[in-house]
């Protein structure tokens, strides 16, 4: 495989050009590590306490190429103060991650929180209340081979936003240079319901049936489902007031499945490593919505119980 590498100068730090610290070097957080950090920016990896390594090699693999870069690491013991932090671990593990190194954070520190699912933020917002917290949505496929070693499977869309902000902040612009259609999105809170919605349909599915992405489109049995889960997650998404989004959601889901169709879902993945899925951030938030609308929604309902007695 071609080998690449980069290795830029440190640029001076500035309120444009911070440092950025990783906490959750897994896919997505290792492939954006290597985006920042091949664009000019200065990154480091945030690893847990005992982390012996002063530096780790990136790697990730796409379209045939390799890519290897040596990025600094530090623990909650040996780190500066954390002015810019990208949040990319497990929904389950970022209230306790952000614990673990809270004495780091400034007054006004910045937070991009990039996780799946929803309702982790409000927590996040009461417990830090001083931190400026960010959300983001990605479309970007990628799977871990081996720690930081990424297979990077399908180019994406990658959405940052903050509720009652319009404008992008000065930082902004390393997102934009670094990632290939990375948007500014003043409405995030719809980007993200929409990634949810979603997720909602193909992760448990495909976690249950243990299947590709592109299988649910293709097994009769599995359509059947597809169109019933659909119709239950666009009654919610209805109410919850976003009606396009409810309204598009059985095109929106068809066209996922058939882009990513080779694609297993992180759910599927997590189930196959006998590892806690992110199943009460996805149907586990859908479903508290429901509940405050008074919606029956079965077949949610039925899935959750069957994927948390198949994983855990």
């Amino acid at each position: 495989m071609p080998q690449a590498a980069f290795n830029p100068i440190p640029p001076i730090l500035t309120a444009q050009n911070p440092n950025w610290y990783i906490l959750g070097a897994g896919a997505i957080g290792c492939l954006n590590a290597g985006r920042l950090s091949s664009s000019g920016c200065n990154v480091t990896l945030l690893m847990r306490k005992g982390t012996l390594q002063t530096s780790l090699p990136i790697i990730i693999d796409r379209d045939g190429t390799r890519t290897t870069q040596r990025l600094p690491v530090v623990t909650p013991d040996n780190c500066k103060p954390i002015s810019h932090l990208l949040i990319t671990t497990k929904a389950y593990d970022v209230h306790d991650a952000v614990a673990s190194i809270g004495h780091l954070l400034r007054k006004n520190s910045t937070a991009v929180l990039m996780v799946n699912g929803m309702g982790i933020a409000e927590q996040l917002r009461k417990d830090w209340p001083h931190l400026h917290f960010y959300l983001s949505t990605t479309t970007e496929g990628a799977y871990s081979i081996a720690p930081q070693h990424i297979q990077h499977t399908g180019q994406g869309e990658t959405r940052i936003g903050r509720q009652g902000q319009n404008a992008p902040p000065p930082w902004f612009h390393q997102w934009s240079r670094a990632i290939d259609s990375c948007f500014w999105d003043d409405n995030i809170e719809s980007a993200l319901w929409a990634k949810l919605a979603v997720n909602c349909v193909i992760n448990p599915l495909t976690a249950l049936h243990n299947c590709s992405n592109g299988e649910l489109g293709q097994r009769q049995e599995l359509t059947e489902h597809v169109a019933t889960l659909c119709n239950e997650v666009s009654n919610i998404t209805h109410a919850a007031g976003f009606e396009q989004i409810a309204a598009a959601l059985p095109q929106r889901v068809a066209s996922v499945i058939a882009g990513t169709a080779r694609n297993r879902s992180s759910m599927l993945q997590d189930v196959e490593g006998g590892r806690r899925t992110e199943i009460d951030y996805i149907t586990g938030f859908l479903l508290r919505v429901a509940d405050q609308f008074g919606i029956d929604a079965p077949y949610n309902r039925a899935l959750i119980q069957d994927i948390k007695n198949n994983a855990h």
